[in-house]
């Protein structure tokens, strides 16, 4: 009898594998966050040299590192400056002081390693993977790279002291912003060519976003506690915001009160960096000015916000993971060796059976159309 019923058992079994490969579910996705470093300045005692993987699933655990560039013997490693990703090339890209690489998101070996004239700063990705606008370091250019190879096809010069760049959702148009000048530059993105101003702001732009329209943008500027909006549209400056309650104060890095600015994907909150106070000052947007209405203690000076692909939390310079429903801190992020790994160049990447199937951004831009 038991050898019977083990061969009827076998049977079943195997019935059940001869069915098994149309009804088996695709296989599931694996979310993870990609960490560049340094990405505080060049402080390597926050996390070292390198891409760090963390698995979102498993509460932003540790999975590997991805190493970026050798640091000569005696040398110190350069800044990281900008982070970007594609979907469609499966590729993550990252700017030093001087150059940019593009990785295989998956295998983690490098595609190509690029230097460029005048250094590199945060750049952008257009929505199809197929163009870069990269910032020359603080001067009076941007690139416009072919992500295949990393070729420069094109340049743009505004003269404001090359930046932060913002592709718009729609491809279209690339905002670009010079910590030299009050005003953010539109360009064509298949021109190559400014074709529009927003500002004059009330000093220089430093971190900015833009809301999913592609109507108005968010800017942080040189001595305020704050921000200003911009209509992109008419090119005028609309509201001036000032944090209240806390003291602007002497800041540890970027000499800018504010360095960091995101909306969450439904645009109903407006998160802003505060260094000086280790704070994140959180505004209602659904009110024109946006009202302040609490704040959340950082671990550190916060340098910089972005939203995590899924729109569920806040990624916090300080390595911090924020709800954005709970406003608490669910997570903050360690290395293999337990350092606190801080970075202001980070974004989410999602693969699936191998392949990497969606990417987020080192912005926190809007997402509501």
């Amino acid at each position: 009898m038991k050898l019977l019923h083990s061969a009827a058992s076998l049977a079943a079994v195997a019935l059940c594998l001869s069915m098994a490969p149309q009804h088996l579910p695709a296989a599931a996705e694996q979310h993870y966050l990609y960490v560049a470093s340094p990405g505080t300045r060049n402080y390597v005692e926050y996390g070292g040299v390198g891409i760090l993987v963390f698995d979102i699933d498993h509460g932003y655990k540790f999975v590997k590192r991805i190493p970026t560039w050798k640091v000569p013997e005696g040398k110190e490693p350069e800044n990281v400056k900008g982070i970007a990703a594609s979907a469609q090339t499966g590729r993550v890209y990252v700017t030093s002081l001087n150059r940019m690489i593009a990785i295989d998101a998956v295998s983690g070996k490098t595609i190509w390693d690029k230097t460029y004239e005048g250094g590199c700063d945060r750049m952008a990705i257009s929505p199809d993977g197929k163009l870069l606008y990269v910032p020359q370091l603080e001067g009076p250019q941007w690139h416009v790279v072919d992500a295949g190879t990393g070729a420069v096809i094109a340049t743009i010069e505004t003269r404001s002291g090359s930046h932060n760049t913002i592709y718009s959702a729609d491809g279209h148009h690339v905002y670009l912003a010079g910590l030299k000048s009050p005003l953010l530059s539109i360009a064509d993105a298949k021109t190559h060519k400014v074709v529009g101003t927003v500002g004059p702001f009330a000093d220089f732009i430093r971190p900015f976003t833009v809301n999913g329209a592609d109507s108005l943008v968010y800017v942080n500027v040189n001595n305020l506690l704050g921000f200003e909006i911009g209509d992109l549209k008419t090119g005028k400056k609309l509201y001036h915001v000032e944090v209240e309650g806390f003291e602007k104060g002497d800041v540890k890095r970027h000499g800018c009160p504010a360095h960091g600015i995101a909306l969450t994907h439904d645009e109903k909150e407006l998160w802003l960096a505060d260094c000086h106070n280790s704070a994140i000052h959180i505004f209602d947007n659904t009110v024109m000015p946006p009202k302040q209405v609490s704040s959340i203690k950082q671990r550190d000076c916060v340098g910089w916000l972005s939203t995590s692909l899924d729109g569920r939390f806040v990624y916090s310079s300080t390595g911090e993971v924020i709800d954005i429903a709970t406003k608490k801190v669910v997570a903050a992020l360690t290395d293999e060796v337990g350092r606190q790994v801080q970075s202001e160049k980070l974004l989410d990447v999602v693969i699936s059976n191998g392949k990497v199937v969606r990417v987020g951004n080192q912005f926190g831009v809007g997402m509501k159309q």
